[in-house]
């Protein structure tokens, strides 16, 4: 049995877990990436992103009802480990663990690349470690540090897009900062129609707006540290779709409006082009300001991910004993250094590699990606099977249109890989990704690793119940 002291702390309060449900959907892929994807699709990549959004509502629902129920902080893995078997929940952990490391890689080079707008003349390496270290410090001190960088993270992002959601909409309607003259919405069908590329243009565009969602799925792994995680976990999960449809869709919908489709992109971010427009001289510096701030968002989400993942799979007796170990501020420290230590590394790699090693790395976050999500569904189906008529009519927080709701969101993540096998660009996935696995399961058996979780811990599953 545990001691005390290898506890999480449940340091995190309601509104931390609000804001950073808020601003995980939102990264450095809406305001810098959107522009390619809106080229594959035109204006009906509202409609890719409203697809999407649905199926990731779906995924959060179905995360949030066995959330709910059994609050503990490796999330996904753990309950892959509970209904699937050890070998799944095994999987989806390092999976995962791997997926952020890599995310974080690209993240903190990132910052330095922005840093070297205001500063030229410094190397990106320095802003690069200074990233790391900070994030690091802030995730060694208490989840509660954590809790209120993502917060004030997360206001920056959503104050930003709501700001520009409503000054467009002023220029729209009334001409603000178009000379009085309103630009109305006739750019969303006047430059070769709604969807210009057909169909195909939205299919184009899915899997690259399917990976702008990556991270919502994150706020699971809160819940071993929420105070009140039934409560704020319902909250955060059941705005999803809402914070879907007005940051994603609504920005879409303002910028193209103002701007025709095919013009954005050729000036830099869509966003920087749109603050100019309404008069903002420093519009450049301020959005170089808000992807900087994403950007160490993100790191900071990936290191509290993987230190919270590699302490779940301690305790499931896939990593070393010493990962699951929580020092008297209530954080698993050993679990967090691991992951900062595989960032440092990445930092040197970044700059010492061939570019084609980080296109293989990327290739198997994205595969990484769609199998989380997909063993959040298969995992909630089995879950569902495992309650008694008793426990299910006192469950609270229920997915919709179950069984369907599921099914649906299952078939979605299957024309997603069949979309990436599709397209030349994103076909290395479905090569790197599961010659990954097979690498995993080689590690699985000759580390032992199969001796440690026996049969799947569905016993415990229906005690927790």
């Amino acid at each position: 049995m545990q001691n005390q002291q290898d506890h999480l702390h449940r340091g995190l309060e309601e509104r931390h877990i609000n804001l950073m449900a808020l601003g995980a959907a939102i990264g450095v892929g809406l305001f810098l990436g959107s522009a390619s994807a809106i080229k594959m699709a035109g204006p009906a990549i509202m409609i890719s992103y409203a697809l999407g959004g649905f199926a990731i509502f779906l995924i959060m629902r179905a995360l949030g009802e066995m959330a709910i129920h059994n609050p503990v902080a490796g999330s996904f893995s753990r309950y892959a480990q509970n209904y699937l078997g050890p070998l799944a929940g095994y999987l989806t952990g390092w999976n995962y663990w791997f997926l952020w490391i890599v995310t974080c890689m690209a993240e903190i080079t990132a910052v330095g690349v922005y840093m070297g707008v205001w500063f030229p003349d410094v190397p990106h390496w320095i802003w690069a470690l200074s990233a790391l270290v900070l994030m690091g410090s802030v995730n060694f001190i208490a989840v509660k540090t954590y809790g209120e960088f993502e917060f004030w993270f997360a206001l920056i992002k959503i104050v930003t897009i709501v700001l520009m959601i409503i000054s467009s909409l002023g220029m729209i309607v009334f001409g603000f900062g178009n000379g009085g003259i309103a630009t109305g919405i006739a750019n969303l069908w006047t430059h070769g129609g709604f969807m210009p590329n057909g169909v195909k243009g939205i299919l184009m565009s899915m899997q690259m707006v399917m990976f702008a969602y990556l991270g919502v799925e994150m706020i699971g792994l809160t819940a071993g540290e929420a105070k009140n995680p039934k409560k704020t976990l319902a909250r955060a999960v059941d705005s999803v779709f809402w914070r879907i449809l007005i940051f994603y869709v609504g920005a879409l919908f303002v910028v193209m409006s103002i701007y025709p489709w095919d013009q954005i992109g050729t000036s830099g971010s869509p966003f920087v082009m749109t603050f100019e427009k309404m008069g903002i001289p420093a519009a450049a510096g301020i959005i170089n300001f808000v992807v900087l701030t994403a950007a160490l968002s993100s790191c900071n989400s990936g290191i509290f991910s993987t230190g919270r993942m590699v302490y779940n799979l301690a305790q499931q007796g896939q990593a070393l004993p010493m990962f699951a170990k929580v020092g008297k501020n209530g954080v698993p420290n050993a679990a967090v250094l691991i992951s900062v230590v595989m960032l440092l590394g990445g930092v040197l790699l970044n700059y010492l590699a061939p570019k084609e090693v980080f296109t293989w790395l990327t290739a198997i976050s994205t595969f990484g990606a769609i199998w989380t999500w997909a063993i959040i569904l298969l995992s909630q189906l089995k879950f569902r099977r495992t309650l008694s008529p008793a426990q299910l009519s006192a469950l609270e927080h229920r997915m919709p249109l179950f069984p369907y709701g599921s099914y649906i969101a299952l078939a979605f993540l299957v024309l997603v890989v069949g979309l990436m096998a599709y397209f030349p660009d994103t076909r290395i996935a479905l090569v790197i990704g599961p010659g990954w696995l097979v690498l995993l399961v080689v590690l699985y058996y000759a580390l032992g690793y199969h001796r440690q979780g026996g049969e799947p811990a569905l016993k415990a599953a229906r005690q927790s119940a």
